[in-house]
């Protein structure tokens, strides 16, 4: 199995053995990175879309397709390994795609993707012709801004109901976040967090446990959705700009957040995103920064993470904005540095605000 490892893709998967390939999304395209056949390191095995900037990377588990999101670009699938690539954007209306996902729709694979301006749209057919889910901008968007030049939000993250996936949770950077219980026919915002939201993860032993990471931190509810708790502010120790946060699928009170001490307003005067990558095996009510070969406070961003549950242990893998892929294969304990010297991994322009000035 190859694993996904980009901003706005897939984070959190479940494997029978260790995989031995991750596709990574970078400023310069898709590159695909294995690991020795001695198991002794890891190389760049080839490279796809390289005059592309990739925002997110997808594998659609039925299918084995490869789909990646570009921008200022489109949407771009390959049935073959990554070998040969094909434009699919018939339906999109819009050139800059922040975000991936699938789902299980009907026995079938459903694609979704979301844009900037701050759309969502999903295929049925591999992306070959696309539908936009209107009703998610008919909600109230006069809120819907974001901080740098052209102030326009973007659809940032996608998720669904472990156990329903009609039931759609839309992040908006900045707007808030938006549920969907009829497979994105209606939607309503979800009151009770700052309207910066970056992404949701879901408990899926306790669907009703969800964690929100955002500009402000990160909220957590236990109701699904009705109340919320602001568990880690912007002066906190993890970092007060959280993003990427992934748990273990068969131990979900064991989660993994990688945050920067502050928000990218900050890095244009500092050129430092101070990351760190923290640990919590209580539910996220604390947590233990990781070092062990993971230097403390990096100075570029953790612009992607995923987590992979391979039965006898699990892998971590976290990548810069500089170009660095990090890993851990041992729960977070020990971590190495696997590649470097890759284009930057990043959000729209965060790569830029680290360059030394």
């Amino acid at each position: 199995m190859a694993l996904t490892l980009s901003h706005g893709g897939d984070t959190i998967f479940s494997s029978p053995t260790r995989s031995d390939e991750v596709l990574v999304g970078t400023k310069e395209g898709v590159v695909f990175i294995r690991r020795s056949a001695d198991g002794s390191g890891w190389a760049v095995a080839k490279r796809a879309l390289t005059d592309k900037h990739i925002h997110a990377v997808i594998i659609e588990p039925l299918s084995g397709a490869i789909i990646a999101g570009a921008t200022p670009d489109s949407v771009y699938v390959s049935e073959d390994g990554g070998d040969t690539w094909e434009r699919r954007d018939n339906g999109i209306t819009e050139t800059d795609i922040y975000s991936l996902a699938s789902a299980r729709v009907n026995g079938g694979a459903r694609i979704f993707a979301g844009s900037e301006p701050a759309y969502l749209f999903y295929s049925d057919d591999l992306g070959r012709h696309w539908s936009e889910l209107s009703a998610m901008r008919s909600v109230d968007m006069s809120g819907w801004t974001f901080p740098a030049p052209p102030h326009i939000a973007h659809t940032k993250h996608i998720n669904f109901h472990p156990d329903d996936t009609d039931t759609l949770f839309i992040s908006i950077e900045q707007g808030g976040l938006l549920k969907s219980t009829d497979a994105g026919q209606h939607f309503q915002i979800i009151p009770g967090m700052d309207d910066d939201v970056h992404r949701t993860v879901i408990n899926p032993k306790d669907p009703d446990r969800i964690y929100v990471t955002g500009g402000d931190g990160m909220y957590v509810t236990s109701d699904g959705g009705s109340n919320w708790e602001h568990w880690t502010t912007t002066d906190h120790e993890i970092g007060g700009y959280p993003d990427l946060l992934v748990l273990h699928p068969r131990q979900p009170d064991l989660l993994f957040v990688a945050a920067a001490q502050h928000g990218p307003g900050a890095w244009r005067e500092t050129r430092f995103a101070g990351s760190r990558i923290s640990r919590s095996t209580d539910g996220g009510r604390t947590w233990e920064h990781l070092r062990n070969g993971l230097p403390d406070r990096l100075q570029p961003s953790i612009e992607a993470m995923c987590l992979e549950d391979w039965g006898e242990s699990f892998s971590i893998f976290a990548a810069t904005g500089t170009g660095e892929i990090w890993c851990s294969e041992d729960g977070g304990d020990h971590w190495a540095e696997i590649i470097t010297g890759l284009a930057p991994i990043s959000k729209g322009d965060h790569y830029a605000m680290l360059v030394p000035a």
